[in-house]
């Protein structure tokens, strides 16, 4: 399997960048770690390994990326004004440099977003920000409301709020969209969630596919026996869903 490893200076981030790509054809994945994970957490976890047959056939490349979750918005060491300001500063990096990489490097028409626990926030905020880009959204275990308090997961903006929270968190500013070209652009991609029926995000994944559901985008919400949130389910949700 074609395994790459690529660095390089962002001057939208002012730091160094890291990459890893896996396969060599087929339709590209940008992959989100979670919180804690860098760009090599996906493999470390297993999940490419889950995905060798597509790779190996050409179906999939994987280009998974550092989601800097400790710089942004786990950085509780910057004003919470700062955090999602930084978030904002790495969609920015994605859409003007991975992107075009990815597009250079492979010609396919086809662009998933992945991303597992805090990941697959980063990914459907990117997605349903930006739905002409993507064709896919695969999201393992999210929470789409960072404000909100679950369990041992507080409000990541400490009560803290302002228009750039609102415009990157998705169950915030989907009821709000009206006629807008996001809309049509959302019913038209392939839109998967899956959670587990005992993890703690349930209820926002539900909320999140009623929202969906009135608005009219098709979207699939795969509900999984017990606490799905860990890397032994998303071993088996990958090579399901991707």
């Amino acid at each position: 399997m074609n395994r790459e490893y690529l660095r390089w200076y962002s001057q939208r981030l002012n730091r160094d960048m890291e990459m890893l790509v896996f396969g060599h054809a087929g339709a590209k994945v940008l992959v989100f770690p979670t919180r804690e994970g860098r760009f090599f957490e996906y493999e470390q976890l297993g999940l490419v390994a889950s995905l060798t047959e597509k790779l190996q056939a050409g179906y999939l490349q994987l280009y998974c990326i550092e989601g800097l979750a400790a710089d942004s918005l786990y950085g509780f060491h910057r004003h919470p004004a700062e955090r999602i300001r930084r978030h904002a500063a790495l969609e920015d990096y994605i859409l003007n440099e991975v992107l075009p990489l990815m597009a250079a490097k492979n010609p396919h028409d086809c662009t998933i977003v992945h991303g597992c626990s805090l990941g697959a926030f980063q990914a459907a905020s990117l997605v349903f920000r930006h739905p002409h880009l993507f064709r896919k959204l695969v999201a393992f275990s999210g929470r789409y409301d960072l404000t909100m308090k679950v369990e041992v997961f507080g409000d990541l903006f400490d009560g803290y709020y302002d228009d750039s929270i609102y415009f990157h968190t998705p169950t915030h500013f989907l009821p709000g969209l009206g006629s807008d070209w996001r809309l049509d652009r959302l019913r038209e991609i392939d839109i998967v969630l899956t959670i587990g029926d005992a993890d703690p995000f349930l209820d926002n994944n539900r909320h999140l596919s009623r929202l969906l559901g009135e608005k009219n985008i098709r979207h699939q919400l795969h509900v999984w026996d017990g606490r799905a949130h860990r890397a032994g389910a998303w071993r088996k949700m990958a090579p399901l869903y991707l």
